[in-house]
């Protein structure tokens, strides 16, 4: 017998008891005799329960049945176990898994544990120039690819990171950039090998996707660009300060290196850089930061590669307005070369304001059959230049980053951010006559330029800039040099920029 079976015995014996209870309970107290059946009626009716358990329990049937439903259970809390073993063993084998990724900053692929990693990124800049009242060779329009630059990063073995940056824009030949292996020991201690920036400057260390405008300052140069060397830099205190330490090949102002030394001596170079309110609760102090960075070469050798890029000088529009280039021999560097430069830079909110002073002290002689003349240049050249967003977006030395993206569908128009600059470049006096012609190249240039950057997501960036450039000296004898200091340079840029 089932307990289902069981269950309708004991309402059928209840149902019986009911009437006689229900009757009794309305009428007045039993007697002797009522009392006695009644119990007589509940003693039968639990002679019947037992009955009723006895019979269930010796039937076979229920007892298979309450086995059977046991070996269900239990299969289903093997499944279950099962299942979740199977959930665990998925949940090891992706942490195992190689992981892609891509987005805003670019193409990822790491190992699970993060020790490996391959990023590949971008720049490309389209520019435009247009310039006011050229005359012949001097300030010609024209459309150029600035820069093609395919970014190859990553990390090997958790701390040894490596850059590959090959450019495939600009009028020469494509060359390679960058190239360097960096090993984090710690924050405060990584050493750097290969070819990357020699740490000179403050807007030359700002990578090219983030400048402010089309091109950077005179001040930009008097410093050297990248070179081949050893470096050692890190961060102390909390980020507070950093520093920079290495040996490289030398390079002149504004160049790059060839790869390749020519010279024996090799160039010291340092910098050090302090934002001391970085931890302050004081938000406006938070982004004050200065600091000064240097370079040494004693050369023993003559070696024209030292000289500047294109051995001078050249204005924003890329025209050189000063050369060492005397009418009837050449010049080459020879002696001391130092450069110092002092910096600060302060970012409060959407406002940013720049600055720089930067000597360069180059020593030079001349070439070829004729009396031995020599000198010691001391060149320099300083900036400033600030910025404000319009749309409230915070400006940052890497740039500007849009709250809302362009989305003309949802009233969403990017950022966008007025900046202004002026820079200066003065040419020692004593270069002229033995070892530049004051006929032709300029002795000081002073520049000013206004712009606007619309920043249209974190990726696409369109801007626009003026610039003018006046000089003081050359101008009066024929040629290419002589063009570009007779009048001044007005130069309207623009540029449209992918970047990730």
């Amino acid at each position: 017998m089932t307990k289902m079976h069981l269950s309708a015995a004991l309402l059928s014996g209840f149902l019986t008891l009911a009437p006689a209870l229900a009757q009794e309970a309305n009428s007045p107290p039993p007697t002797r005799d009522e009392v006695r059946a009644l119990r007589e009626k509940i003693d039968a009716l639990e002679q019947q329960l037992k009955t009723l358990e006895g019979r269930l329990a010796a039937d076979p049937g229920t007892n298979a049945k309450t086995q059977r439903i046991d070996e269900l259970d239990q299969k289903v809390r093997v499944l279950e176990r099962n299942h979740e073993l199977e959930q665990e063993a998925l949940e090891t084998r992706a942490k195992e898994l190689p992981r892609f990724s891509a987005g805003e900053k670019g193409f990822s692929l790491s190992s699970a544990d993060t020790n490996f990693v391959v990023q590949l990124k971008g720049v490309l800049q389209v520019d435009s120039r247009s310039f006011f009242g050229d005359s012949g060779t001097a300030g010609n329009d024209s459309i150029l690819l600035r820069r093609a630059r395919p970014i190859l990063q990553g990390t090997v073995f958790k701390d040894i990171d490596f850059l590959f940056v090959p450019d495939f824009g600009g009028s020469g030949a494509p060359q390679i950039f960058d190239a360097y292996l960096n090993y984090r020991w710690r924050p405060e201690l990584q050493l750097q090998a290969g070819k990357f920036k020699t740490p000179v400057g403050l807007e030359q260390l700002q990578a090219d996707r983030d400048l402010f405008f089309n091109e950077r300052s005179l001040a930009t140069d008097l410093v050297p660009n990248r070179d081949v060397g050893f470096m050692l830099h890190g961060d102390l205190f909390g980020e507070t300060l950093s520093y920079a330490a290495g040996i490289f090949n030398g390079v002149g102002d504004g160049r790059n290196s060839s790869n390749v030394s020519v010279q024996d001596n090799k160039e010291f170079a340092g910098r050090l850089f302090a934002q001391p309110f970085q931890p302050s609760s004081v938000r406006a102090l938070q982004g004050l930061g200065f600091g000064l960075s240097g370079s040494y070469e004693a050369a023993q050798g003559a070696n024209a590669t030292d000289l500047p890029s294109n051995n001078g000088f050249a204005t924003v529009g890329q025209q050189t307005f000063f050369a060492y280039s005397p009418t009837n021999r050449s010049v080459v560097a020879e002696g001391v070369h130092w450069r110092l430069s002092p910096q600060a830079s302060y970012f409060y909110g959407p406002f940013h304001l720049l600055g720089e002073y930067v000597i360069s002290d180059q020593g030079v002689s001349l070439a070829g059959a004729g009396p031995a003349r020599s000198a010691s240049l001391n060149n320099t050249a300083w900036q400033i230049a600030g910025g404000w967003v319009l749309t409230g977006e915070k400006s940052s030395f890497s740039g500007v980053t849009p709250r809302q993206p362009f989305d003309p569908r949802r009233g969403h128009w990017g950022a966008w951010q007025v900046v202004a600059r002026y820079s200066e470049l003065n040419v020692d006096p004593a270069a002229f006559n033995a070892f530049a012609d004051p006929l032709a190249s300029a002795g000081s240039a002073a520049e000013w330029s206004v712009g606007l950057n619309w920043y249209l997501n974190a990726n696409l960036r369109l801007s626009t800039s003026f610039a003018h450039t006046d000089f003081e000296g050359g101008g009066i004898r024929s040629g290419a040099l002589g063009a570009v200091t007779r009048k001044d340079e007005n130069v309207l840029f623009t540029r449209l920029q992918l970047a990730f």
